[in-house]
C-alpha cells in the first residue's frame, strides 16, 4: 500500500503544503510550539479537502449591485467530534475554517495491556441525525480508538459519518475498514507499519506529548 494510495474509501491528501508541513513535524526536533503551530496548520488544509462535498444551499443576498442568490454552507449541520486528547490539536484547525460548525467529545484511552480502547468521556451535540460528522484524532495506529468511537456515534445515527487523521499506517486503514467499510478514511501519509506497541512507523512519535509537552 504506498503512500499515493487511493480508493474509495482512503483518501491520501498529497497536496504540497500538508505534504511539507507533515515533515516539518515528523522532526524531533521540532519543538511543542512549533508542532503545535504546523498541526493547526495541517488541520486547515485537510479540512478544505475533507469539506469538498458539503452540501450548499442557496440563500438571496444583496450585492453592492443588486440582489441575487448565492450558495452557502451551513455549517451548524457539521459536527467535529474529537478524540480526546490528541484530537484537539486537528480541531482547533478545522473550527477555523469552519467555524460554525458544532463540535462533539469522545474520551478514549488505550487499556496498556489490551491495547483496546476504554471510553471515559462522550457529549455530543442534540439532533446529530441531522448532522454529517467529521471525527479527528492525529493517528490512526491499531485503530482500535477509532473503531469503538465511530461505533458509539453510529448509535445516534447520524447522516454520515468521515475520519480524518494526519498519519496511519496499512494496519490501521485495515481494521477501521473491516469494521466500518462505509466510513471513509482522510489522511496526509500511509506510514510503513505498526510496532510492537501501537505506534506507527516511522511515524511522528506520541502526538499528544509532542502537542501539550507532556511525557
Amino acid at each position: 500500500m504506498n503512500e499515493h494510495m487511493q480508493s474509495n474509501n482512503v483518501h491520501v491528501i498529497d497536496h504540497p503544503l500538508v505534504q511539507h508541513k507533515l515533515s516539518l513535524m515528523r522532526n524531533k526536533e521540532a519543538s511543542t510550539n512549533t508542532f503545535r503551530r504546523l498541526l493547526n496548520e495541517l488541520s486547515m488544509l485537510m479540512a478544505y479537502e475533507v469539506t469538498r462535498d458539503m452540501p450548499l444551499q442557496e440563500v438571496e443576498i444583496e450585492t453592492p449591485l443588486e440582489v441575487t442568490r448565492a450558495k452557502v454552507i451551513d455549517g451548524k449541520k457539521l459536527v467535529f467530534v474529537s478524540i480526546l486528547r490528541a484530537g484537539t490539536g486537528i480541531l482547533d484547525g478545522m473550527l477555523s475554517v469552519v467555524p460554525g460548525a458544532r463540535v462533539g467529545h469522545i474520551g478514549l484511552y488505550r487499556d496498556p495491556k489490551s491495547l483496546m480502547a476504554v471510553e471515559y468521556y462522550f457529549k455530543l451535540p442534540e439532533n446529530v441525525e441531522e448532522r454529517d460528522i467529521i471525527v479527528v484524532d492525529p493517528m490512526l495506529a491499531t485503530g482500535n480508538s477509532a473503531i469503538a468511537a465511530v461505533e458509539r456515534l453510529k448509535e445516534l445515527n447520524p447522516k454520515s459519518i468521515k475520519f480524518v487523521c494526519l498519519l496511519t499506517c496499512p494496519e490501521g486503514v485495515a481494521a477501521l475498514q473491516k469494521a466500518h467499510p462505509d466510513v471513509p478514511i482522510y489522511t496526509a501519509a500511509i506510514d510503513r507499519q505498526l510496532n510492537e506497541h501501537g505506534y506507527i512507523l516511522p511515524g511522528l512519535g506520541d502526538a499528544g506529548d509532542r502537542m501539550f509537552g507532556t511525557k
